[in-house]
């Protein structure tokens, strides 16, 4: 497999360049009036082939300058987007297949994260390297062609968010333009459009990808967008939360939704019974063990939680006995936290007693218990085995992409910068069919409303076994709460992998994503 730069070939949104061009011109200005200086965008050509596909594309970075309605600023959205100009072999069947090639567009969550992870880390034509659930470690990096990128079925555009990569306010327009749940999906939404129209893209068929708390926002935007009058193809749901109400406190739907994930943790690190589902490390969890997880959480489980103090006594031993074999830790702890056991207790308890603590984004991974100390403080994305293991390749990776393609700019790139953003984050939200904005967002009621107004809109659930920050169970029953017909709940498709919250990042679990992804733009379901 190969990925070669070619000969410079005009970029959809940028002229022909060559690196030595390019970083001459991104010296420059090129910042519409009213909007914070910027280079200008650059284009360059590559090839990528896996041996039955051949992709000529055309890499472009640069900002995309959106304003309000009345024609004023808002903010300038870093983009990096890769739009196939010849495809060949595998890729161009299942690109025949729908007509006019794609367009995905692609975003991480936090709030307050750039979208690295998704380009270098999983779907763009280069990646970077992993051994999750061990850590790639520090540089160099063999940085790799990406045999399963998404750019096979489709073209890709990649959008940082607001005050994220190298995403700016315009001057003078305030972070609360764009901070919020409304706000964010509505400056999103403006870029997609934005995009389509200065890449005469319209009759493309169209697809929205978001990660994380990206969820939350693609779902937000797919009924914004096509109440503007601009239908989309297909949404990809990578680690939902859409239903915000089990992350508040004393929440009782938050335990029930993590109790499938506990015990996935639980029998990768062989803390069940011995004989009881155990597994080897690396190998994978049981279905049957899951099963059996989420039987019990949303049965004896949710209802001894819904009684609170009212469970008699001799129940509730029973409950605890019950969840200590699921899940790994002692009944004693779980009764002493009325069997509510938040995700940070578990994650030091399953091998506390070895000094250790496992990852929250990935239950696989494990640093010595005092990594807490020094690695972030209360910074959740990077006080975590798991995206310490992996963040800085994914960087590394991403600005060798910007370099290949010519982009040069002399600023700090903020990867992440959600120890900003999330605390000003405005969480009102003003959902379909609901009397006055909602204090707590459940956006899976825009998600219903999007599928209700587009029939044909495609859905793809998909998340990781081991992923503690977004359990898959929450994903599930959040779908199960959109009430929709049988003939709509058809367009919804499913896929759990043995993998975390950022899935891609392990190689065996991307494989099978890939033929799901796959089978989803080819077929509309997997």
């Amino acid at each position: 497999m190969v990925l070669m730069m070619t000969e410079d070939i005009a970029g959809v949104t940028g002229s022909a360049t060559g690196i030595g061009a390019a970083a001459a011109a991104a010296a420059a200005n090129a910042a519409p009036e009213g909007f914070a200086a910027h280079p200008a965008a650059v284009s360059r050509g590559f090839t990528w082939t896996d041996g039955s596909s051949t992709i000529d594309y055309t890499a472009t970075a640069g900002h995309l300058d959106i304003r309000e309605n009345d024609g004023s600023p808002i903010a300038s959205l870093f983009t990096v987007s890769y739009v196939a100009q010849k495809v060949s072999g595998d890729a161009a069947a299942v690109a025949a297949a729908g007509g006019e090639r794609p367009v995905t567009f692609l975003f991480n969550g936090g709030p307050g994260s750039s979208s690295v992870w998704l380009n270098t880390g999983g779907f763009g034509p280069k990646k970077a390297p992993s051994m999750a659930p061990q850590p790639s470690g520090a540089a160099p990096y063999p940085i790799e062609d990406n045999p399963y990128t998404l750019l096979r079925w489709s073209d890709l555009v990649f959008i940082d968010a607001p005050e994220t990569g190298w995403s700016t306010m315009a001057p003078g327009v305030p972070t609360s333009r764009a901070w919020g749940v409304d706000q964010d999906a509505d400056v999103f939404s403006r870029a997609v459009i934005d995009w389509l129209g200065a890449n005469n893209r319209w009759n493309a068929p169209k697809y929205l990808f978001g990660e994380s708390y990206a969820t939350t926002r693609v779902a937000v935007m797919a009924n914004m967008i096509q109440n503007r009058c601009i239908d989309l193809n297909g949404v990809v749901m990578l680690s939902n939360l859409l239903d915000w109400a089990g992350e508040q406190a004393g929440s009782d739907a938050g335990y029930i939704n993590l109790i499938p994930s506990y015990a996935a943790a639980a029998a990768y690190h062989k803390a069940l019974a011995a004989g009881k589902d155990a597994v080897e490390a690396n190998a994978t969890v049981t279905d049957d063990l899951l099963r059996e997880a989420e039987t019990f959480a949303l049965g004896d489980y949710a209802a001894a939680l819904i009684q609170g103090d009212r469970l008699p006594v001799e129940r509730e031993r029973e409950v605890a006995r019950r969840l200590a074999e699921l899940i790994g830790v002692d009944k004693g702890l779980l009764l002493r936290r009325h069997l509510r056991l938040d995700m940070e207790d578990f994650r030091a308890a399953l091998r506390g007693s070895e000094g250790k603590m496992i990852g929250r984004f990935d239950a696989r991974f494990v640093a010595d218990n005092d990594y807490v100390v020094g690695s972030g403080g209360a910074d959740p994305a990077t006080n975590d085995a798991a995206t310490a293991g992996v963040n800085s390749a994914e960087t590394c990776a991403f600005r060798a992409a910007l370099h290949d393609i010519g982009y040069v700019w002399n600023r700090p790139y903020l990867v992440l910068n959600n120890m900003q953003v999330e605390p000003n984050w405005n969480w009102m939200h003003q959902a379909p069919a609901v009397d006055g904005p909602m204090m707590c967002p459940n956006t899976a009621l825009d998600l219903s409303a999007a599928m209700r107004r587009n029939p044909l809109l495609k859905v793809a659930v998909m998340g990781g076994k081991y992923d503690l920050a977004c359990p898959y169970l929450s994903a599930r029953n959040d779908i199960a709460h959109l009430f929709l017909a049988p003939r709509l709940r058809a367009n919804i498709s499913y896929g759990l992998y043995a993998t975390g919250h950022m899935a891609y990042v392990d190689a065996a679990a991307l494989k099978v994503m890939d033929a799901d992804l796959r089978a989803f733009y080819r077929d509309g379901q997997f």
